[in-house]
């Protein structure tokens, strides 16, 4: 049995506030208490076990930093070089540790519009490091599946996916895939316009597996008639979509009126969204509608240079990722960069970019039972930041996988 980790010293960022004087005990890879610091019991036991006293507790001083939930990622290409179409459980791992180091601790790995070859060949990978992050020898944020990025989409509307592989929707294609992932299919970005949608949006509520709308052309009339279908989340609003006019709503203004049962991921790093167009996003569809995203590619934690997505070559330079005729190909934004950047520049109040980090995007990947907040008996994923939002400890389901002991 691994010692209590308790967590003190830190402003607790909970689901409705912040608790100034906050502390969060970890225990057998769950919280197993969260409140204020002076109300930490004296003991507690596992289920089942017997009571250990505080005096035999691991302790770690939060030094006024930030106390939050680990943060959830469901639409990350890459990281530290590594893509999640490399098609093996080393590349994940790279990825998972590179964006441990930046408040991370659960991701849906995400592909790009490609060959149904290479998609199989990512699945497996997906299929065997989500079983190896649940050890102990896995120094990064777990892997809880996929997110099938095209390439059913549009290719008036494909941004830095491969319009070579772009093809109509086939049930026979997602279903290979699910025989491999199980209930590690978690969500699938397509066109609803395209051929074949209809038919494949059938099949994947019926599997139990979320249909995003993304890289997409459709008309405000098909975009709602898509929500009315089964869709429940919106890849990367603003970017890769059909915009918002006021003779002609498009995706956007679609996404503007959706139900609450849809939820819109943003990226929010300054560069695919100017931070008044969030601010819009977030008073249409509240804080319980936003899912942050980092879009991440292999360049994320790397230096400037060439990379390549989806068989596509991308120059980055500062903050921006592009093809050679100047589209946007992803980021290189971490989740905690993008927390900063809804609480400095777009006035999200801190909790509420935590919601948006973690909760939200937990549920969407039906995974909000035992992610997303800092709730006990949930997973014992913490990410403790500084107050410029710098991770400087992460911990997933009670294992410190990023930085120096307090």
């Amino acid at each position: 049995m691994h010692r209590p980790i308790c967590i003190t010293g830190g402003k607790l960022v909970l689901e409705e506030s912040v608790l100034e004087d906050g502390a969060v005990v970890l225990m057998e890879g769950r919280i197993a208490y969260a409140g204020p610091a002076d109300l930490v019991p004296p003991a507690i036991a596992p289920p089942g076990g017997e009571a250990v006293p505080f005096s035999e507790w691991e302790r770690y001083d939060a030094q006024g930093a930030w106390v939050f939930p680990g943060f959830v990622d469901v639409h990350i290409h890459g990281g530290g070089g590594a893509d999640t179409m490399d098609g093996t459980v080393e590349a994940l791992r790279r990825i998972a540790s590179l964006h441990a180091a930046h408040g991370t601790t659960c991701l849906l790995a995400t592909t790009t519009t490609e060959s149904q070859e290479r998609i199989v060949a990512a699945a497996r990978a997906v299929r065997e490091a989500m079983a190896l992050s649940k050890e102990d020898g896995w120094h990064g944020a777990s892997i809880a599946g996929m997110h099938l990025e095209g390439p059913y989409i549009n290719p008036k509307r494909a941004g830095a996916q491969n319009p070579a592989y772009i093809r109509p929707a086939s049930v026979a294609e997602l279903e290979e895939v699910m025989a491999i992932l199980e209930e590690g299919f978690r969500l699938v970005t397509l066109a609803p316009e395209m051929e074949g949608a209809k038919e494949a949006i059938e099949f994947l509520r019926r599997a139990g597996v979320a249909v995003s709308m993304g890289h997409t052309d459709a008309t405000f009339e098909q975009a709602m008639a898509g929500f009315d279908a089964g869709i429940t989340h919106v890849t990367h609003t603003y970017n890769a979509m059909r915009p918002l006019h006021h003779r002609d709503p498009g995706v956007v203004g679609a996404a503007f009126l959706s139900g609450p049962e849809v939820r819109c991921e943003v990226i929010a790093d300054g560069v695919h969204v100017h931070a008044k167009a969030i601010e819009a996003l977030w008073r249409a569809k509240g804080t319980d509608g936003i899912c942050l995203v980092t879009d991440a590619i292999a360049a994320a934690g790397m230096p400037e240079g060439e990379y390549e997505l989806g068989r596509l070559q991308v120059t980055v330079k500062g903050r921006e990722c592009r093809l050679a005729d100047g589209t946007l190909a992803g980021s290189v934004l971490t989740m905690d960069q993008a927390v900063g950047f809804m609480v400095r520049e777009v006035g999200v109040p801190v909790h509420e970019a935590a919601q948006m980090a973690a909760l939200n995007p937990a549920r969407e990947a039906g995974l909000d039972a035992r992610k997303g907040s800092l709730r006990v008996g949930k997973d014992a994923d913490v990410a403790v930041l500084d107050a410029d939002f710098r991770t400087v400890a992460t911990w997933v389901g009670g294992r410190r996988v990023f930085g120096d002991p307090a």
